[in-house]
């Protein structure tokens, strides 16, 4: 009498008869199919489309239409949103202007520095710019001080769901609507020396404590601006020489430090200042005054490439607050973004049981996406008027960005050009790759839930198990 085998053990038995044909012996889909099927996977949850840009037909899918965690490949939708919405050639600002009336070159009111959204500001070279405008117009003197606004987006200066844990660290900085070096702050601390803070206008204390700690243990709790350091006793024994320390983290007021760097560039510029430098930020309302001077962003285009190439939290977070800036309606720019992208992908047949998107970076635990949406993306992006442009926008496997050490001696190398993403037990990739059979593809591959193996046996690189089916894609010499 036959044996009954279920559909688990059905599935577990074809997946070893996978595994055991030789590479040579199964099509793409097989290989795809007993790579996933792994026992080291067996908790872990796949999203896999891949579409051919050629006819539009899907070759290949598992489980696309499961909502998954996307991590940085999330802010595909944002760059491509942003793209459509404001243009590529979309530049903001940076302003300041006169809190008072300015009689015989007198300010009677304060120099107010305000940001919208422009997340490149860095150095001085943009203060001293400023300076040297106002100091032509005659301006010698500033009664008020000098305020930076960080007001414009009206809303916390942190993306919905971004967590505690992240926001002291420099990939959580805080994406206001003044930001200056990125919003980051790095602290050295000498073996037996003082420690330091660069840049040295950041607005932070630092205390050392004798506390136990790791040798390079740093700590800023959310919303404090005192850095916690261990004292070199407590790292490391008396007769112990101890290394140098260094950490990088959020910067707790941006807007304060970048008021405190214009301050000194009109002081530099032999312009007087009188009173305190400080800052205003939500939900204070933003100080009135008359625009004196102004320093324009690098376009849009441009800030995306830094942004995506790096994945660079900070960058994507600013453009989709100024997606949500120039939408119409009420409430905080995050919210206006938010419903403007949904509208967006609605319009593509991508309704929000496919997409959950708060934010502009994937950096959320709140953020879904199924991986055929970010495939519909991609291949509008790929049959759009801005195709090469957008396409140069993202990581190329081998050479730049976050895929520059990646997939180097295979196919994929100079061919995969994708957008990463990973957070803890979340690893993803998509973009585009063109076969050896000289097929166009656009793919999505996202992995959850996973936690590799550490002991006995160590396993692959968590991206490494995501670029070996891309590099599969890369190598398939017949059309699909």
């Amino acid at each position: 009498m036959p044996q009954y085998v279920g559909p688990i053990r059905r599935w577990a038995l074809a997946a070893l008869f996978l595994i055991a044909l030789p590479a040579q012996a199964q099509t793409l889909p097989q290989r795809i199919d007993a790579h996933i099927a792994a026992p080291r996977f067996a908790s872990a949850s796949w999203g896999i489309s891949v579409v051919s840009l050629d006819d539009g037909r899907t070759v290949y899918a598992h489980d696309d239409g499961r909502l998954l965690l996307p991590a940085s490949t999330a802010k595909l939708y944002t760059a491509a949103f942003a793209l459509d919405a404001l243009g590529p050639d979309y530049r903001t600002h940076t302003d300041v202007l006169a809190g008072g009336e300015i009689r015989k070159g007198r300010l009677h009111g304060p120099l107010v520095l305000r940001g919208r959204g422009d997340p490149t500001l860095s150095g001085d070279g943009w203060a001293d710019r400023l300076a040297t405008e106002l100091a032509a117009t005659g301006l010698r003197r500033i009664d008020g001080g000098v305020v930076g606004d960080d007001t414009a987006f009206a809303g916390p200066p942190i993306g919905a769901g971004w967590e505690a844990s992240d926001l002291q660290t420099a990939y959580g900085a805080e994406a206001g609507a003044l930001t200056i070096d990125e919003n980051t702050l790095t602290v050295t601390v000498p073996g037996n020396g003082v420690p330091r803070v660069v840049p040295e206008d950041a607005a932070v204390a630092v205390d050392v404590t004798g506390a136990a700690a790791g040798p390079s243990s740093m700590y800023r709790a959310p919303g404090s601006a005192t850095v916690f350091v261990p004292a070199p006793g407590a790292a490391c024994g008396s007769d112990e020489v101890c290394a140098t320390r260094r950490g990088r983290l959020s910067m707790p007021d941006p807007a304060l430090t970048a008021a405190r760097r214009l301050r000194q560039a009109l002081v530099a510029h032999g312009i007087r200042v009188d009173g305190a430098t400080r800052s205003v930020r939500w939900p204070v309302g933003s100080p009135a005054g008359t625009v004196l001077a102004s320093v324009p962003s690098p376009p849009l285009l441009d800030i995306l490439r830094a942004g995506l190439k790096r994945s660079q939290n900070l960058y994507l977070q600013s453009v989709f607050q100024l997606t949500g800036l120039e939408a119409a309606g009420p409430g905080p720019a995050e919210e206006r973004a938010a419903g403007a992208l949904r509208a967006w992908l609605a319009g593509r047949g991508i309704g929000p049981t496919a997409v959950t998107m708060n934010e502009g970076t994937g950096l959320s635990r709140h953020d879904l996406t199924t991986a055929a949406s970010l495939t519909r993306v991609l291949a509008d992006m790929a049959s759009s008027t801005l195709a090469e442009r957008w396409k140069a926008l993202l990581p190329v496997a081998g050479v730049d960005g976050t895929l520059a050490t990646r997939m180097r001696g295979t196919a994929a190398e100079r061919n995969v050009v994708a957008k990463t993403g990973s957070m803890s037990f979340v690893n993803g990739l998509a973009g585009y790759v063109t076969t050896k059979g000289g097929q166009r593809l656009a793919f999505a591959i996202v992995l959850n839930n996973y936690a590799p193996s550490r002991t006995p046996t160590p396993t692959a690189p968590v991206s490494a198990e995501v670029d070996a089916i891309a590099v599969m894609l890369a190598e398939e010499a017949t059309r699909l």
